[in-house]
């Protein structure tokens, strides 16, 4: 089973599409949108990436999730499961290839920060990121089982580097 997409060098477009998604999918949140953030491997410049831009989305509240859902599927959004209480996620695929992953998050959840203070720590620390960058390479040359297995193989480098900051 395949990854959704091969990782890439980085590609300086990837902040003008997280610029235009974030405008698509804004106004199908209104007024419970608190904050947009272009999160994961995409928003850090110089990081080799699976081309799939990470949208993070806070939200005073989750409601009005059939409309919310009916909105995201007029911009070709899938909703998946949800990744936690107050975690929601949706996927763009195009002609089956993963281009866009939406996280839908309450204020104050705790994915938030964890999401923004691993993409900050990342952008500053050149050596982090070409470790990271590394791993992920060798755990894409490796891979058997798809996206799974990738997204297992990696978390324990991730909570490595924010389990390291929290103390």
């Amino acid at each position: 089973m395949a990854l959704t997409s091969k990782i890439s060098l980085y590609n300086p477009q990837w902040p003008l599409a997280f610029a235009a998604e974030r405008e698509r999918i804004a106004p199908g949140f209104a007024d419970d949108l608190l904050a947009i953030h272009h999160v994961g491997s995409t928003a850090v410049p110089g990081l080799a990436a699976k081309p799939e831009i990470d949208v993070l989305l806070v939200v005073a509240r989750h409601r009005d999730e059939v409309l919310r859902e009916a909105f995201m599927a007029t911009l070709g959004y899938v909703r998946g499961s949800d990744l936690s209480v107050g975690h929601q996620f949706y996927r763009r695929d195009v002609q089956g290839v993963r281009t866009h992953k939406v996280h839908v998050c309450l204020v104050g959840h705790g994915q938030i920060q964890r999401m923004l203070g691993f993409r900050d720590l990342l952008r500053t620390d050149v050596e982090l990121r070409q470790r990271y960058q590394e791993l992920k390479l060798q755990l894409e040359a490796s891979n058997r089982d798809g996206i799974g297995e990738y997204l297992a193989r990696k978390a324990p480098f991730i909570d490595g580097v924010m389990d390291s900051q929290q103390a």
